[in-house]
């Protein structure tokens, strides 16, 4: 019984508790109401003391019949200077320390996000020494990794805490997202927190919530029902949202990077672009922040264990159209970013250039800097003329990489076999809509009606534009 009392009488007297997310070296979002959250005795007054403007500025709020509490503090431009977060419930202060002001992105989706700097064993990443030397100059880029958990309903905490960039913690930072944070670190000369919340070879469903999946799919829902439906976990539906993406959603975050898709070739045409579209909506809805924008990867080529099949290309087309669909997005091609020894390599090593390019997306729409060009040229229209396809691209800031040798066009005729073609760049003056357009053409298709580029799962074209950033894949067949 003493026991007891003593126990009861050390739950009554302690401390205002914090989820992990709240703690050391965070970076909080410039410019706004953060929300800052954890948990008190019910109807305790926690009181939050910052000191953001060059003053103390305590701010209240009172714990619910639950003992949660959340509270939004104003904060100031982005900058280098540290500040301290101080929560009181009269029991006892709890002060977090070396917190900045800056930028927050999340980087969500599967394995090709969460590869770290360091890479996975057999699968490098190609910068990783230079990053470690380098990486001194970014100790204002901090990030928290969120463990990658199942759990059957949301979770509103997880073990976790923020780690200031390094030589020793670099290497175990998202690579794709620490060379997006540090573009945009050295732009807009400010911090830049990244919340990592992904786990490898999870599907668009592994992160849609129950009302979505029970009302709008066919996903088991029941635990031993997925269990039994999925022997691989990381394919398993709604658990890793719950257990992995949840606990952030009281963030305060400036937008989401992701780079998933994998798991998901194979799905029926339309269905992962209606579904991406519908997660989209539903993470802006539950981190009640608007339409916060969301920058994503197309997935790189790979050969899916046949090269000539175009399964990898299909999923690469609905990433496409869901780009065209979802507000305030923007697209990532990575066609260019695979060497040819990587055809059998699900986690390609250039994720430096992945990250720059999805900051250039960043740059761009979210921070008005329209003088970086971060647009892929795409398929705008076709005519036919005998046996030549004259084909007009768009996004091409004035520029293609080059005249001859293109690679990657296929034509088909009525058969809708499709058969290697030469292309080159066709010009001539005049009024003609042609007048710049790419000419493709093949012996083997005396009558074309079809054309494809990079529509292999292993195929890569090389056609870039004036940003050197690849063409997207297409097709003009429709099934």
């Amino acid at each position: 019984m003493i026991s007891f009392l003593a126990l009861a009488t050390l739950t009554l007297a302690a401390k205002v508790r914090l989820p992990h997310m709240i703690g050391d070296h965070m970076i909080l979002q410039q410019l706004t109401e953060a929300r800052l959250w954890g948990w008190a005795q019910p109807g305790r007054t926690v009181r939050v003391t910052t000191r953001f403007f060059g003053r103390d500025l305590t701010q209240t709020v009172k714990a619910d019949a639950k003992g949660r509490w959340l509270i939004g503090v104003k904060t100031p431009q982005a900058g280098y200077r540290p500040y301290s977060v101080t929560f009181d419930d009269g029991n006892g202060a709890v002060t977090i320390k070396n917190v900045l002001v800056g930028e927050v992105w999340v980087c969500a989706g599967q394995s090709n996000m969460e590869m770290p700097v360091k890479g996975f064993g057999n699968c490098p990443t190609e910068s990783y020494n230079d990053d470690v030397a380098e990486s001194r100059d970014y100790k204002a880029i901090h990030y928290v990794k969120i463990p990658a958990s199942m759990r059957m309903t949301p979770q509103e905490d997880a073990p976790c805490q923020w780690a200031e960039i390094g030589p020793k913690t670099v290497g175990d930072c998202s690579a794709a997202g620490y060379a997006f944070a540090q573009m945009v670190s050295k732009v807009l000369d400010i911090p830049v927190g990244l919340i990592l919340a992904n786990k490898g070879g999870t599907r668009v469903e592994s992160w849609l919530d129950r009302d979505y999946l029970q009302t709008k799919t066919q996903e088991p829902l029941d635990s031993m029902a997925i269990v039994k439906q999925f022997g691989e976990e990381y394919h398993r539906p709604l658990l890793w949202g719950n257990g992995t993406f949840a606990p952030i959603l009281n963030f305060t975050v400036k937008g989401i990077l992701y780079y998933q898709g994998c798991s998901n070739v194979g799905d029926p045409a339309g269905r992962y672009t209606q579904r991406l579209k519908d997660l989209v909506e539903q993470w802006r809805r539950d981190f009640r922040l608007g339409q916060i924008p969301f920058y994503f990867v197309q997935i790189a080529p790979y050969w899916y264990g046949d090269n000539k099949g175009d399964w990898g290309p299909k999923l690469r087309e609905q990433q496409f159209n869901a780009s065209l669909q979802i507000p305030n997005s923007g697209l990532v091609c990575t066609d260019d970013l695979v060497y040819d020894y990587e055809r059998e390599q699900i986690h390609p090593a250039q994720k430096r250039q992945v990250g720059r390019r999805l900051a250039l997306q960043a740059l761009n729409k979210t921070y008005g800097m329209k003088e970086f060009w971060c647009e892929s040229p795409s398929f705008k229209s076709m005519t036919i003329e005998a046996d030549t396809c004259y084909v007009r691209l768009q996004n091409l800031y004035d520029a293609i990489n080059r005249y001859h040798d293109i690679e990657g066009f296929e034509v088909a005729g009525a058969d809708k076999v499709f058969h290697k073609a030469k292309a080159w760049h066709y010009w001539k003056p005049g009024n003609d809509p042609r007048n710049e357009s790419i000419a493709v053409t093949s012996e083997e298709v005396k009558q074309p009606l079809y054309l494809r580029y990079a529509f292999r799962n292993w195929g890569p074209g090389n056609l870039k534009n004036g940003a050197l950033l690849p063409l997207f894949p297409f097709r003009t067949d429709k099934e």
